[in-house]
């Protein structure tokens, strides 16, 4: 294992030794290729830079509490690159591919996995890219699939505690019929803008609302919402909102700790009604929401304690992360021990 001090990880970029490279022609893909390289040479006319053919995924590896590695529901993330792939018209990796290349880079960098109760894990980064070159808006016939690792601390530095959000009224992170239920570069570069205004004043990201009609919430930044009350785990149900492994989990956890769950739409309005409210995705697994700022009005909506988590959301975040680490039950098969 590495010599670093793994408490002090933020959510970054850490250099690792290998990375793991495929290449797609014509139809077909190569062999696994290892990597000791930051970088890769890539034609100027590289559909990835000028017709937007990217996609990614990001999942974790684990060091649990009996040493042992588990990687979760790799095979979730597979599917999904595939879905985001075939729908931006690009040759996606077989599952198998891009479970076996995320093994290949784990192994080959296994001195990075931080070690339990660190506070940090290892990221994985699986990226598609159309390489091949075109001047005219056509599909590449050429792709590279890469999977990078790197050991990452809290995504807020906040940690497991309420954060303050502010609720974007103007700007849209994705249009209806458009590429919000993909996991695509151009729906974060579309909400960046919201993201740095929520950050200089003071918060730690944004909700968006629906693009079409501006009445109901949409994802937060770059992560799930979901919001419980009355015993019910509530998550909005829409064509803009990317389908997210870590909120499907949540719901299977929370049925199974004795909540109803519903996927439907969230009308603005109901937001002051939840007794907890909360973003969820790979990077934070769970981020408490403790107050939401209406950029247009100034008007805040302090939900709960804002600054303690709510019962609901500790228990499944500490049902969900002792999973992940070994230290409950995997019922549902989720981990893949390495």
């Amino acid at each position: 294992m590495k010599d670093i001090n793994w408490g002090e990880l933020s959510f970054g970029y850490f250099k690792t030794d290998y990375n793991v490279r495929c290449y797609c022609k014509d139809g077909k893909w190569g062999d696994l290729d290892m990597s000791d390289s930051e970088f890769f040479p890539m034609h100027i006319a590289s559909t990835c830079m000028h017709y937007g053919q990217e996609v990614f995924e990001g999942l974790k590896v684990f060091r649990g509490i009996d040493g042992k590695v588990r990687m979760f529901r790799c095979q979730e993330n597979a599917k999904r690159m595939k879905d985001s792939a075939e729908y931006i018209m690009m040759q996606a990796p077989p599952v198998e591919l891009f479970v076996r290349a995320v093994k290949k880079a784990v192994e080959w960098n296994q001195e990075y996995i931080p070690p339990y109760e660190s506070g940090a894990s290892l990221y994985v980064r699986p990226l598609l890219i159309g390489i091949g070159p075109q001047l005219g808006v056509a599909p590449s016939t050429e792709y590279m699939f890469v999977v990078f690792v790197s050991p990452v601390g809290p995504y807020f530095k906040e940690g497991f505690k309420p954060v303050k959000t502010m609720l974007e009224r103007v700007f849209d992170r994705a249009a209806p019929c458009g590429t919000g239920h993909i996991k695509v570069g151009g729906n974060y570069a579309a909400g960046m803008r919201s993201g740095e205004k929520a950050h200089h004043k003071g918060f730690s990201m944004s909700i968006f609302l629906d693009a079409k009609e501006k009445k109901y919430i949409d994802e937060c930044g770059p992560a799930n919402f979901f919001g419980i009350k009355n015993n019910t785990y509530v998550t909005p149900s829409a064509s803009t909102i990317l389908p997210s492994v870590t909120n499907a989990s949540l719901m299977v956890l929370a049925e199974d700790m004795g909540l109803k769950v519903e996927r439907r739409q969230i009308p603005v309005e109901e937001l002051s009604t939840f007794e907890e409210i909360g973003a969820c995705g790979t990077a934070a697994v769970i981020s408490p929401i403790g107050s939401i700022e209406d950029s247009a009005t100034g008007q805040t909506i302090v939900v709960g304690d804002p600054t303690v988590a709510g019962k609901w959301s500790t228990k499944l975040y500490n049902r969900l992360r002792g999973i992940q680490y070994g230290e409950e039950e995997d019922k549902f098969g989720w981990n893949e021990i390495l």
